[in-house]
């Protein structure tokens, strides 16, 4: 059965860069859950946060606080190392999006290479499954890996649009759209709910928003940069703004 979009687009928040603000300068603010307080009150519908290996931004105690304390499901990017998998298992939060890491990277590069990863992949979504946590995998837009995905049985797919969210102009970023909307499609037709992120703002929002069979779209940096401007209420408030106007004006 394919898990469609039967409710509005929502926007997912994530907030590891509230948590770059305080790891820069080793002190115990700004409050990462009223960070997430604020970003509910101006319309996200989950907040993400990701657990790095090096733990640049956000820490462990980090997302125990953030599930006792926000009402908002948790969306946990973590990677495929054993012991972020095993300090997942512990923290169990609702759901996580597996991503590719590498430690010299200023943010996540690329979309998990799923067909490489299968053997590794498969123990941790048997593990995952038996508490609960609900699992996308964090893709290039290639049909080969949203098909592996597919069959490993997960959630969702989130594409990874860094490479439409920095065209060089319009044609470039339409180019792009094509191939990111005919990801969407292909993992719709397989049952997969579909997730989008990385690199999006508020001048490419709106042309993302009209992709097919995109439930989520998760934007973090633009949305604090913004917010050390207006505040974060009014800075979430504005991404979803704009994307409901796109959505009711496809």
């Amino acid at each position: 059965m394919n898990r469609s979009c039967e409710r509005q687009i929502q926007l997912g928040v994530n907030i590891d860069h509230v948590a770059t603000l305080r790891q820069i300068r080793g002190t115990s603010y700004p409050d990462l859950v009223r960070a997430a307080q604020l970003a509910q009150q101006g319309g996200a519908d989950n907040i993400t946060v990701h657990l790095r290996e090096d733990r640049r931004h956000i820490q462990e105690k980090d997302v125990r606080i953030l599930l006792d304390a926000i009402r908002l499901p948790l969306n946990l990017e973590m990677s495929l190392a054993d012991e972020i998998v095993w300090q997942t298992r512990l923290l169990q939060p609702p759901m996580v999006c597996i991503v590719p890491e590498n430690r010299a990277e200023r943010t996540t590069e690329n979309g998990l290479a799923v067909r490489a990863e299968i053997e590794r992949l498969r123990p941790v979504l048997e593990s995952f499954s038996e508490l609960g946590i609900r699992v996308s995998l964090f893709v290039d837009p290639v049909l080969e890996d949203i098909e592996a995905a597919a069959a490993l049985r997960v959630h969702a797919i989130e594409l990874h649009t860094g490479s439409f969210a920095n065209a060089q102009d319009g044609n470039d970023a339409t180019g792009h759209w094509e191939v990111l909307a005919r990801g969407a499609r292909r993992a719709h037709e397989l049952g997969l709910e579909v997730h989008a992120g990385h690199g999006l703002g508020y001048g490419n929002i709106q042309m993302a928003a009209r992709l097919p069979h995109v439930c989520t779209f998760n934007v973090g940096h633009a949305i604090v940069c913004e917010s050390v401007l207006t505040g974060m209420q009014d800075a979430v408030h504005r991404m979803k703004t704009l994307i409901e106007t796109a959505e009711r004006n496809p």
